[in-house]
């Protein structure tokens, strides 16, 4: 990933800052993602300004991921965001609020839908089905481990179902369900939350 700063003021705002550590890895057409694939990561420490309500996720976090993005050294070609894009009971979550913010293209992925319904692929790594909101396709039950339930691969800023879908298959392992950037952006944050105590 990578991204350009930005010129946002950081006016009584924690400071971003970088982690410990910036990997570079193989291509896609080597294989499935790993750790190593990652080129650069960013902690932004702060608090959310709200309580938790169903549905406002972007108010409460998006300013926070935001700064994140910004603090990236290059611009990704796509954000994979731990959120709904469509799958939203106003057809716009998190994924869809940051893609537009930073203007990147964006995919969000879960492990259940927000509001969409459809039956899950067989467990087969590859294997996708459509989840639809109102007779609309708003992403794809992909299945990124055999044997694992299937995520839920989310239609984001100026992406499709079947594009999300083929990125959170691209971005997985053979050895877990929750793609690697994911898995990396979960230990990074737990890391700075335990060195913050």
């Amino acid at each position: 990933m990578a991204w350009r700063p930005s010129s946002v003021r950081a006016v009584d705002r924690p400071p971003v800052r970088r982690a410990d550590q910036t990997l570079r890895g193989r291509h896609a057409e080597d294989g499935p993602r790993r750790a190593s694939d990652v080129v650069d990561q960013v902690v932004v420490v702060d608090r959310a300004r709200a309580p938790y309500r169903a549905g406002l996720l972007a108010l409460r976090e998006g300013p926070i991921l935001e700064r994140v993005v910004r603090g990236l050294r290059e611009l990704p070609d796509v954000l994979l965001v731990d959120a709904t894009g469509l799958d939203h009971p106003r057809r716009a979550g998190l994924a869809i609020h940051l893609g537009a913010v930073t203007g990147v293209p964006s995919v969000g992925a879960t492990h259940r839908p927000l509001v969409a319904v459809g039956t899950l692929p067989a467990p087969v790594r590859g294997a996708t089905s459509p989840a639809a909101l109102d007779g609309r396709i708003v992403g794809q039950w992909t299945c990124t481990k055999t044997g694992a339930r299937p995520v839920l691969a989310h239609a984001g800023w100026r992406t499709d179902p079947d594009t999300a879908a083929a990125l959170v298959l691209a971005v997985s392992t053979l050895a877990a369900r929750t793609p690697v950037p994911l898995q990396e952006a979960r230990r990074v944050a737990r890391e700075a939350r335990t060195l913050g105590r």
